[in-house]
């Protein structure tokens, strides 16, 4: 098992996350518009319940049960969904006025990173969904990092960041099969795997990851886990509010989530029942594990106290008054630092 010093972690709150997308286009302008890359999305937000990127990807085995590696699938581009090409040229330029529309060129896909947005399950008017952002999961016990041969996946001992050198990679891919959460891709014009690095230069320049920096909802916590004056170690340690997804993966996750209270169910007189919750406890167990149940119940207490006039700490601290609180001394502004930048 890769160990480190310290261990840098992210917590997202799922009860602020509105679907915009800011997060993923920032991740995707600073690192992912090189060729072979333009079907790689390393943050990505996909409503609940839903088969999410890759297509299904809950059932592609991976991880560890009881200590031992679990066979995995490897995911294919098509399960990803492509970086499809549309007709721009001939909309926009090709004086054909609203003769024309936007459509896909070439095969006309059945799946893409976001295909099933917005359904989410449920009947009206008990209907319920919820966004769900992901990024690599930096684990405290990497599978990609045990299954490759080339020893080409290292966690750094300062941070725990999980990173791949491309130099090292072979394409051989044992760690698509190997990652339980299919957070790593494989560029077909490289032949290498390629996945999200944590930000680690702005890490490194003391600012925070571009998708936490960028979001307008507030939704990302960034910090170190034993830093006991920081918001991770709070909402991970203390509160206990921030859980990760799937843990029965055996990885060790440290990207922790604040699980999704929706609005009470309508009963059939068409009154709220306050004593049933919309999203279905069985669903946000099958994704978090029982101690989601405990995180509700702290999260809803709270909510109440303040609601009766209260003061709370921990919804102090999920409000995020302070966008610089949110970053555990990651909160540089970048614009004053000198970036290396490419000839």
């Amino acid at each position: 098992m890769a160990e480190s010093k310290r261990q840098l972690a992210m917590v997202m709150d799922l009860n602020k996350c509105i679907g915009c997308q800011t997060c993923t286009i920032a991740c995707k302008r600073l690192w992912t518009r090189d060729e072979g890359m333009e079907y790689m999305w390393w943050n990505s937000v996909n409503t609940m319940p839903g088969r999410g990127t890759p297509r299904d990807w809950e059932q592609m085995g991976g991880g560890f049960r009881d200590g031992s590696a679990r066979p995995g699938k490897l995911p294919t581009r098509r399960d990803f969904g492509d970086a499809w090409e549309f007709n721009h040229q001939e909309v926009f330029y090709g004086g054909k006025g609203d003769k024309v529309h936007l459509k896909v060129q070439g095969e006309e896909p059945d799946w893409g990173p976001n295909w099933d947005e917005d359904q989410g399950g449920g009947e009206y008017p008990n209907a319920y969904y919820f966004y769900l952002p992901r990024i690599c999961n930096h684990c405290t016990h990497p599978a990609c990092l045990e299954a490759c041969p080339r020893r080409a996946i290292s966690k750094r001992e300062q941070d725990g960041i999980v990173l791949i050198d491309e130099d090292r990679c072979r394409g051989y891919r044992f760690c698509m099969e190997a990652c339980p959460y299919k957070k790593i891709y494989f560029n077909h014009q490289k032949k290498v795997s390629q996945k999200c690095i944590f930000c680690f230069p702005r890490i490194e320049q003391g600012v925070a990851n571009a998708c936490a920096r960028q979001c307008p909802g507030r939704v990302r916590f960034v910090g170190y886990r034993d830093d006991p004056d920081g918001p991770i170690w709070k909402l991970v340690e203390h509160w206990k509010v921030a859980i990760p997804l799937h843990p029965e993966y055996g990885t060790e996750p440290n990207v922790f989530y604040v699980p999704p209270i929706a609005p009470p169910r309508f009963d059939e007189q068409g009154n709220l029942d306050e004593s049933s919750r919309r999203i279905p406890d069985e669903h946000l167990v099958s994704l978090f594990g029982t101690p989601v149940l405990d995180a509700l119940k702290v999260l809803e207490g709270e909510m109440a106290k303040t609601r009766g006039g209260g003061k709370s700490e921990l919804m102090d601290l999920l409000i995020a008054y302070q966008w610089k609180d949110m970053f555990g001394g990651f909160d540089r502004d970048p614009a004053t630092i000198e970036w290396e930048r490419e000839a």
